[in-house]
Formats: structure tokens, sequence, C-alpha cells
């Protein structure tokens, strides 16, 4: 598909958390995460066994690479992919915009929901490293895209394709959590996540649903709950025995499906006498392509 004249010189930025590739390289990557602290040893172990436990690495960065070819594909302008805490880091993907010429620049993160502590972290990093690069391209940010009608309808399809499931099944849509503390600056993040679940909920034609919070993280800071065990364990107690988990807040493959959800959480829910599956990813669901070329036009 060739692109408006108007938009020949322009491109799109992707951005994505980043994640290791070998078990190895887990403790760089943490030093990354913590802003160069040093992991503990506790931490940097379980981090490291949960890498191990999923075969070693992560889906993350072939997945984000699949989304933004398959993204250049539709648009038919660049489309670049960087990570905040992982090769290709963003500043390195700055300097590839910059020798391609692009003048404006549409920067789309790979979190649908905003938080100032996820997406305007991304904002911050990209902004300082186009400085540093000496990127001269306008940059559109598509700080949220939580209601798109194309995100929305990927994800109700991923749960189609899961077939016939048993009429008694409890749906939990679940998203990263984050430290509680947001909620007193207005940040949006927890209204928008339980927007999209509802927006999911009902294109499914659901009549009941719950939400929940998932991977909180290695501080002392209290987390957006309630958790995932905890609903669990409520399933348990009302004799619920079928239980699907829609991760509304991701959108590929990485530790936070892999580990926490395929590993963890089922191994909790069968303790507990429950079966407890998930629909696929979106990874390369060409609905969600069509719903990121949807965002990257609007701010272009």
């Amino acid at each position: 598909m060739s692109p408006p004249a108007a938009n020949r010189r322009a491109g799109v930025l992707l951005l994505a958390h980043g994640a290791p590739e070998r078990p190895e390289d887990v403790e760089s990557y943490l030093a990354f995460v913590r802003g160069g602290r040093p992991a503990s040893p506790k931490i940097l172990e379980e981090v490291r066994s949960r890498y191990e436990a999923m075969g070693g690495s992560s889906p993350l960065l072939a997945w984000t690479r699949w989304q933004a070819e398959a993204l250049e594909r539709a648009l038919g302008i660049p489309v670049f992919f960087g990570m905040r805490n992982w090769h290709p880091f963003v500043r390195e993907t700055m300097d590839r915009a910059r020798e391609s010429g692009v003048e404006r620049i549409a920067a789309v993160a790979l979190a649908p929901q905003y938080s100032e502590l996820s997406v305007g972290l991304y904002v911050r990093r990209t902004e300082a490293a186009a400085r540093d690069a000496g990127v001269t391209a306008e940059i559109r940010w598509a700080k949220s895209y939580h209601a798109e009608p194309l995100l929305i309808e990927a994800f109700a399809e991923r749960v189609a394709q899961m077939g016939d499931l048993p009429p008694s099944t409890r749906f939990l849509f679940t998203a990263h959590s984050l430290p509680e503390k947001i909620l007193a600056n207005g940040d949006p993040y927890d209204r928008e996540t339980r927007a999209t679940a509802a927006a999911v909920a009902a294109r499914l034609g659901l009549t009941s649903y719950d939400f929940a919070y998932q991977s909180q993280g290695f501080t002392d800071d209290r987390w957006l709950g309630p958790t995932v065990e905890s609903c669990l364990d409520r399933y348990a107690a009302e004799g619920v025995r079928d239980v699907v988990l829609d991760p509304i807040g991701f959108v590929c493959d990485h530790v936070e499906i892999l580990y926490d959800i395929d590993i963890l959480f089922r191994q909790y829910a069968r303790e507990r006498g429950i079966t407890l599956v998930r629909p696929e990813s979106l990874n390369g669901s060409t609905t969600f392509t069509a719903a990121l070329a949807k965002v990257a036009a609007r701010c272009l």
C-alpha cells in the first residue's frame, strides 16, 4: 500500500520494555531496569530462574520485530522499534531514524493503557534519545489507545479462537500492576485498564467478569490489586472449576505471560482444583496490526 504523498517522509517508532534473550543476560538487564542499582542475589536468582523455566529466553524482541515489519508492510512507510531496557535501545534506534531522513515520527508504545510510570517514561526516554542522536524529526505521540476498536476486536478474536468453553467458565481480565501511589496523582492507568477489560467483555457478550492485576514488583510499595491469586482463592471457595485469564494489558508473549500466567498462575489454580487457560497473545494478529496502523495514522 503506497502512503499518501504527505506521509512519504513519515515513519513510525514502536517502543517496548525489552527483555533478556539468555539467562546470562539477566543481571545486565536488571541493572537497566533498576536504573543502575544492582539487584540483590535473591532477586537475581528469582528472575533468572523464571527465564530458565520458560526455555531460557523471552520472545518479546522477536514479536516486536514481527509487529514492526507487519506494520511497515501495512503502512508503506519506515517502522522502527526500540527497547527501554534492552537491545536495541531507543538511543540506537534513534540513530537509524535520523539516518533514514524521516521528518515526522508517530511514536507508539506497545502498552495500550497510559501511565506516567510506563508510557510516560517511554516518552521521556525517547525524547532524550532523540536529542542525543540529533534527530530533528517531529515526534507525535499516541499516548493511549486503550479503547481503539480494532484493539478490542483483536482481543475478542483471540478468545473466540479458543472454541467452546464450559458454560460455567469465569473470565478474569488482567493488566500489569503498578505502585498504588499513582492513584494519588490522578494517573489514568487504573481507569484505562478496566475500560479495556469492559470493552472486550462487552464485545464478547459477557454478562459478568472479574478484573485483577498481575506481576507485582519486587519492592516494598503497595501495588494495585486485587491480585490474581486472591481471585483464584475466591473462585475455589465458590466452587468455580474453569477460568479464562485474559491479559488485556499485554500485546505479545514475554515473561509475564509465559511464566506468570502459564506456569505460576496455572499451578496456583491447579492446586485449588481449577483449570486455568488463556487466549493466545496478540503476537502476530493481523487485526492488531490494523489497530496499530489506525493509531499511527491518527498521529501522522
